[in-house]
């Protein structure tokens, strides 16, 4: 019982229980809410933001905080459209120089967090400007992505056997589902992972057992922008487009993804397989107000501020939930 109701583990499991019934819901209130499809459909819309809430998840666990993946992701497509359509550049040339570029960007902020020891919010929010303004200097118009590859992994659908029908996923969706098994095996099989947490939990105790926090702290950082690339990458493939103004907020909704998904916010504790979760019960919400057609937009917003509200206050009780007297 104890273990059940430890922080990560007990908002994990609500994050799990609250999908399955907003699930449910919305499969006895709608026609044709309960299909497969619909709920394939909440991965192939959000795969983006999934691969975003895998990269934020190593943050958030390190201790520290990451702002800019939204404008990175948008600055990638801005790159990307622009290589494509204006430098001629061949599509895959293109794919590695922004995944290089995004892996480049977070470990220069992750640089400068260590060595000036400064604020991961401070550093992380500059970032965001700057990668954001650097959007504007490339275009300020939409740039239309009519590459090949481009298309062909935006129009094409993999088919699922057994007894799903005509259910089917996206290339993205599917590259989305692999990174979330990548930063599982990374969070929780390696050396790597596992000073990770002791970075989150305490990094004075990781210095004093000899961990490499600073190129644990540049490596998280890198990997976040590594993946805010590849977002950027997977939503230009959805959107067919490079625009400054891509990405709006994402990186909030990522870190809503990520602490509903069961992650401690302080860092130290939690599942990077939350960020599975997380990203669902967000699809999730967004779908039943979609399909209700009555509601605006913005009570999206609205429930996602409560639910994000009601889990840090959860775990922080949790956290600090005073100990029995047999125990003090």
């Amino acid at each position: 019982m104890k273990r059940l109701l430890a922080a990560p583990a007990f908002t994990a499991w609500v994050s799990v229980a609250l999908m399955a019934l907003l699930f449910a819901a919305g499969a006895a209130g709608y026609t044709g809410f309960g299909t497969p499809q619909v709920l394939l459909n909440l991965l192939i819309d959000n795969a983006f933001l999934l691969v975003i809430a895998v990269g934020m998840s190593f943050v958030i666990l390190s201790g520290g905080i990451d702002l800019s993946v939204g404008s990175v992701l948008a600055l990638t497509t801005m790159v990307a459209a622009w290589l494509l359509q204006v430098a001629h550049w061949p599509a895959g040339l293109v794919i590695a120089v922004a995944l290089l570029g995004g892996a480049a960007f977070g470990a220069l902020q992750g640089l400068v967090i260590h060595v000036f020891r400064l604020q991961a919010f401070i550093v992380t929010l500059a970032g965001m400007f700057l990668a954001r303004g650097l959007c504007f200097l490339i275009s300020v118009d939409s740039i239309t992505i009519d590459a090949p590859l481009f298309v062909a992994l935006s129009q094409t659908q993999i088919p699922l056997p057994g007894p799903l029908g005509d259910a089917f996923l996206s290339p993205g969706a599917v590259i989305a589902l692999a990174v979330l098994g990548a930063g599982l095996w990374v969070a929780h099989g390696t050396a790597f992972g596992r000073t990770v947490y002791a970075l989150g939990g305490s990094e004075a105790s990781a210095l004093m057992m000899g961990l490499a926090v600073g190129r644990t702290k540049v490596a998280v950082y890198a990997l976040s922008g590594f993946c805010a690339a590849l977002a950027g990458l997977l939503f230009a493939f959805y959107m067919l487009s490079g625009y400054g103004q891509h990405g709006q907020g994402v990186e909030l909704d990522a870190i809503a993804a990520v602490v509903i998904g069961g992650t401690v916010l302080t860092g130290g504790q939690g599942y990077v397989a939350g960020a599975l979760s997380g990203v669902l019960v967000l699809g999730l919400i967004q779908t039943l107000i979609a399909f209700d057609g009555s509601l605006s937009s913005w009570w999206t917003k609205i429930v996602i501020g409560v639910l994000l509200f009601v889990f840090c206050a959860v775990q922080r009780l949790l956290t600090h939930a005073p100990r029995p007297a047999s125990q003090r």
